[in-house]
């Protein structure tokens, strides 16, 4: 696939995955006349998705993620929301008029589906823009969206899963209240047990000295367990192994050797691409199962209306409020990339897979309806996008390293930039990215980093080192 530039141009490797897959899953129906292989959601949950968050956060650009904070926040908790609620009180709306035929379903049921197909998925779109090339503000947005979504969407998911169990008529104002509650626990616990495994596993990597050869294991059997307490304690894993490697990743690239983050880098890169492989396959796979289908033509393609229609309304909406308070305005251009990208995978399938069939009695109709939703965006909108980015002149990245000049000039901007927030009175987050380098460099940094790595932290000796790694390379 990789050899040929022709096929790579036009087709994403995710869709291709999907077809190899449902190929493969007709070729075994054909042989055995059952599906024996299927992706469940505890493979999906334990040990693909790890990998894949965990490599996502490793190597995220801090500097992009924080400055964009804000904006990736609006658009993973608010939109995720509004895309739940709008979608399955619209479905719920149609059902009302008698279109769709008779469903044993209630509208707390219509809300479950319409949480779970909110789900924009990471690996869909990590795959896809990749391979597209878009600047880095619009990539970080849409792709810390959909990171940050999954975590929202999984917690929306088990407070109407719990309110569909105790019964639409048990649903009282305060468990609404509770409801709301435990999303901000899940979602804020989840992040802190990140944080805190990954400042223990800078702490231990500061004194792996002498046993290099571990080192790479304890960044990865930290971080799952990390994602593993988080699952433990009912709060948000995801968001627990993202934070984990964001937050480890500047402490650890310092106290470990150069082989070691080589192979840090290289086993992280590789468990996560042969996780996205098998996920995709898998959703190819799954899908060749007569068991599971329950067709509803007017159900599958007023989902596949809504959640279109809705997502552009949501990213319209909410780009115009938040241009009122961005240096960098989104345009209209990127608003339409954005809505574009909003590609559902995996992670809406397992969640539809998880449903109980006794509460929930529709289960076949919301999983088909899923297959059907994630072939559409991954397929149709992969192959579309490419062409519709080059159609509209999006502005492409540019994969260069900054000439020492820049660099000087950056630092030099970021240093008045702070100054004057600071002389007007007005805390922006240019000051609020000063004081934290400064509370790093004085105590962070002399907690969780070696001394040798603190004083090869010197901008120029640091430049000098990288200089001579390079010619030695």
């Amino acid at each position: 696939f990789h050899l040929s530039h022709k096929v790579t141009r036009v087709v994403p490797e995710s869709a291709l995955l999907i077809v190899l897959g449902l190929v493969l899953g007709g070729i075994v129906w054909a042989a055995d006349h059952i599906a024996s292989f299927a992706l469940t959601p505890i493979v999906f949950f334990f040990y693909l998705l790890p990998p894949i968050v965990l490599d996502a956060g490793y190597f995220m650009p801090n500097r992009l993620f924080f400055g964009n904070l804000g904006s990736i926040l609006l658009y993973a908790v608010i939109g995720t929301v509004w895309n739940a609620a709008t979608t399955g009180l619209s479905l719920y709306g149609v059902y009302q008029t008698g279109i769709m035929g008779h469903l044993n379903s209630g509208l707390l049921d219509f809300l479950l589906f319409g949480s779970l197909i909110a789900a924009v998925d990471p690996v869909a779109v990590l795959a896809v823009f990749e391979e597209v090339h878009v600047n880095e503000v619009l990539f970080i947005i849409v792709f810390g969206e959909s990171l940050l979504n999954d975590a929202v969407t999984v917690v929306l998911y088990h407070v109407f899963e719990t309110f569909v169990a105790i019964g639409p008529e048990k649903v009282t104002g305060i468990e609404c209240v509770k409801g709301v509650v435990s999303f901000f626990v899940v979602s804020l616990g989840g992040t802190l047990v990140g944080i805190f495994f990954a400042f223990l596993l800078s702490l231990v990597c500061r004194f792996t000295k002498h046993v290099r050869i571990i080192e790479p294991g304890f960044v990865f059997i930290i971080s799952y367990l990390s994602y593993l307490t988080a699952e433990m304690l009912s709060l948000s894993s995801i968001l627990a192994i993202t934070f984990c490697g964001i937050c480890c990743q500047k402490y650890v690239k310092a106290n470990i050797s150069e082989q070691s983050s080589t192979t840090v880098r290289y086993t992280m890169k590789m468990m996560a691409s042969g996780a996205e492989t098998i996920i995709f396959m898998f959703l190819g796979i799954s899908a060749v199962n007569p068991d599971i289908w329950t067709w509803n033509t007017a159900f599958i393609l007023l989902t596949l209306v809504f959640i279109s229609v809705y997502r552009v309304i949501g990213v319209v909406l909410q780009t115009w409020i938040l241009n009122h308070y961005r240096m960098v305005q989104l345009e209209i251009i990127d608003q339409v990339v954005m809505s574009y990208g909003g590609l559902r995978g995996a992670v809406a399938f397992a969640l539809a897979v998880l449903l109980d069939d006794t509460k929930v009695k529709e289960k076949n109709l919301f999983v088909s309806t899923t297959i059907i939703v994630v072939f559409f965006t991954v397929i149709f909108q992969g192959l579309t996008i490419k062409p519709l980015v080059q159609w509209l002149k999006v502005k492409k990245t540019e994969h260069r390293e900054p000439k020492l000049n820049e660099k000087l000039h950056g630092r030099a901007f970021d240093h008045i930039l702070s100054a004057i927030e600071d002389i007007s009175g007005q805390i922006g987050h240019n000051y609020l990215r000063d004081k934290w380098s400064n509370f790093d460099r004085k105590f962070l940094s002399k907690v969780l980093m070696r001394r040798s790595a603190q004083k090869s932290r010197d901008q120029i000796l640091n430049v000098f080192h990288e200089l001579n790694l390079k010619d030695a390379i």
